[in-house]
């Protein structure tokens, strides 16, 4: 009788412990769709920059005054699929800076301007070939070599 109950009282902290609510991941920026109305054209400098958003996610290798600020949010699907995540928000804004600092551009990309990439499945062929008189020869060589031992007495 101690047994049924020890799995009741376990079943029922089990139930109670689980949450309806959905488990979110943010990485990044959050709340960038809302920071981008604010920052303004040939307005907004580089200090506004920081102090509004902070410091970008990534500066462009190539040009030092092109910023990108990252958002992404994640969130579990439900307990049927076993905790695979769905990608709820992906952006991306993209902010360009003059030398003297100031925004003379920005873009705000989402999950919709995501591009799905596919792969080619063609293979390449090579243009010459190993096989002749001396690769046989020097394979069936190299395959007598490698070949386990017979039982030896």
């Amino acid at each position: 009788m101690s047994f049924i109950k020890l799995f009741y009282l376990l079943i029922f902290i089990i139930t109670v412990n689980c949450s309806g609510n959905k488990v979110s991941n943010y990485h990044g920026v959050k709340s960038l769709e809302t920071k981008f109305q604010i920052i303004h054209l040939n307005k907004t400098n580089k200090n506004d920059l920081i102090s509004l958003i902070g410091p970008p996610s990534i500066k462009s290798d190539f040009n030092n005054n092109k910023w990108f600020y990252l958002e992404r949010q994640k969130s579990n699907q439900s307990l049927f699929k076993l905790g695979a995540q769905k990608i709820k928000k992906n952006n991306i804004l993209v902010v360009e800076l003059n030398d003297s600092g100031i925004l003379i551009n920005k873009k705000l990309l989402n999950l919709d301007n995501m591009n799905d990439v596919k792969y080619l499945k063609a293979e390449t062929n090579k243009e010459f070939k190993n096989k002749n008189a001396v690769y046989d020869a020097l394979s069936s060589l190299r395959e007598k070599i490698n070949a386990p031992l017979r039982n030896k007495k």
